[in-house]
């Protein structure tokens, strides 16, 4: 059997073995989680609720509430997870669990053993295919490691609700729940890819976005106009609505759907995606060798691309600021450092700082 022969699974899907999350993880979702790590404190409450928490607790309440997906409960759902575990080649699979609740939803919590749990409105929500890209995208969950802080982010949540009343302390939890938010909406950005892979279907991951947004029949709506929000939304009004902007994702786990779906349209038309089906892609037996520094490098580089290419006109402003400010504080560096080769006896004088 050839490489490629070993490639593929159901349908003629391409299997990736050995893939390293580093292969579709979204350069600001792995710097968002480098900021985390460094707020002062994280990495105590993070011990401390891993120890608290534990795998049993979490694994009892879905065992006693909600359906645990298996060859003779939703038999469907049991090969999509199976086939998504293989074409991310994530072992061991982990448990699928559906909750009854109208609101689609799913997610990936855990910590040594993360289990799926997807909603009885997903369900209801998407086709075969829109499932197979829900659960590639939690797969992705699975394979980055993002379980862990997922499940810290909930308890956080709860806890700080429960203490509000108390005014020390609480504000040093909003601040990492603030954090967390900001570093999970950039994880699901990443996992959206990791859908992609699963599934090897841009059209479908369109799909799930459109309904997540209100579509009650995605094959009949306009693609392009619902691209064209997501540019809208990125370019209209000023200042003030970029402000607005911001006040709306606080507190917001998810990224807005317009936006995730051209994020997602964006990439799989683009290399990356294309060198990971033609098998051109980290391998995780290669992790250990990657270098820390360059999620930090291709964090900052995806943020300075964000600000040169974005219409909006908040990152406009701060954008002209900087370039003045970069180029002010470039000239008097200047200054300074002739002053100092040229062994000047007084420091520059703020004229000469100024001069171009």
């Amino acid at each position: 059997m050839s490489y490629a022969e070993q490639r593929q699974i159901g349908r003629g899907r391409i299997r990736f073995p050995d893939i390293s999350p580093r292969a579709y993880e979204h350069p600001a979702d792995r710097g968002a989680l480098v900021a985390l790590r460094a707020i002062p404190g994280f990495d105590a409450v993070l011990k401390a609720l891993s120890g608290a928490i534990g795998e049993r607790s979490i694994r009892l309440l879905y065992l006693a509430t909600s359906i645990r997906v298996s060859p003779r409960q939703y038999p469907e759902l049991h090969r999509l997870i199976e086939e998504c575990a293989t074409t991310l080649d994530v072992q061991p699979i982990p448990e699928l669990y559906i909750e009854q609740s109208p609101v689609p939803n799913a997610m990936t919590i855990g910590l040594d053993k993360p289990i799926i749990v997807i909603s009885t409105g997903m369900l209801q929500l998407l086709d075969e295919e829109g499932l197979r890209f829900t659960i590639g995208h939690e797969m992705g969950h699975v394979l980055s490691g993002h379980a862990v802080y997922r499940t810290m982010l909930l308890q956080l949540i709860g806890i700080a609700q429960s203490i509000q009343w108390m005014p020390i302390g609480v504000w040093g939890l909003r601040a990492i729940i603030v954090a967390l938010n900001e570093w999970y909406r950039k994880s699901e950005l990443s996992c959206d890819r990791a859908g992609l892979l699963c599934v090897q279907d841009p059209a479908a991951t369109l799909r799930v976005h459109a309904s997540l947004a209100g579509a009650l029949n995605p094959d009949e709506m306009d693609v392009a106009g619902f691209l064209d929000q997501a540019r809208d939304y990125q370019s209209s009004g000023d200042v003030r609505d970029s402000v607005l902007k911001l006040l709306q994702v606080w507190g917001q786990t998810h990224p807005m759907a317009a936006l995730r779906a051209a994020e997602l349209q964006k990439w799989a038309a683009g290399t990356e995606y294309q060198d990971i089906l033609a098998g051109n892609y980290p391998r995780r037996s290669g992790d250990k060798d990657a270098p820390f520094s360059e999620d930090v490098k291709a964090a900052a580089a995806s943020y300075q691309e964000s600000f040169k290419t974005s219409s909006d006109p908040l990152f406009k402003v701060v954008g002209k600021v900087g370039g003045v400010m970069g180029g002010v504080g470039g000239l008097a560096a200047n200054r300074v450092r002739d002053w100092w080769q040229a062994g000047r006896n007084e420091p520059p004088s703020a004229e000469d700082a100024n001069e171009s």
